[in-house]
């Protein structure tokens, strides 16, 4: 009998299945963060080129700032973000290491973005900087004869 009792503790039947469930909540959640990753690049991408659209119509004749703004809205519609952004549209004169003096239009896109699974997990162990973050596009080019200059 005490033998029979010795053989069972020593069986490892079902092992697996124990070190299978401690690890398989921290390979959800890795990923999970890739996911998450994946959707922060996204929108970055879709927040920079946004703001090249909008710099490249700032430069073009017969636009105003109000037609730049429209644009890189309705970029960022397109691209599937839906919370406001803030636009903001500069054009100063710019010297060139030449010395010589060119105008140019800067556009800067300001997008927040939330974390869907990261900024969650992470409120509930306490931690509080993966809720939402500013994304920044950054756009400059040079002012075309006629476009919205200084």
């Amino acid at each position: 009998m005490m033998r029979r009792a010795f053989r069972r503790t020593g069986d490892d039947t079902g092992a697996e299945l124990i070190e299978f469930a401690m690890v398989f909540p921290m390979l959800l959640l890795v990923a999970a963060g890739i996911a998450d990753f994946g959707f922060l690049f996204q929108r970055y991408e879709v927040v920079t080129n946004a703001a090249r659209e909008g710099a490249r119509m700032a430069t073009l004749p017969g636009y105003s700032q109000a037609d730049v703004t429209a644009r890189v809205q309705s970029y960022l519609s397109t691209g599937g973000l839906t919370a406001a952004p803030t636009i903001t549209i500069t054009s100063a004169p710019t010297t060139l290491a030449s010395g010589r003096v060119i105008n140019m239009s800067t556009v800067v896109v300001d997008y927040p973005h939330q974390f869907t699974i990261i900024g969650p997990v992470a409120a509930m162990i306490g931690g509080s900087g993966w809720g939402t973050i500013n994304l920044r596009g950054q756009s400059a080019m040079r002012v075309e004869a006629g476009g919205i200059g200084p």
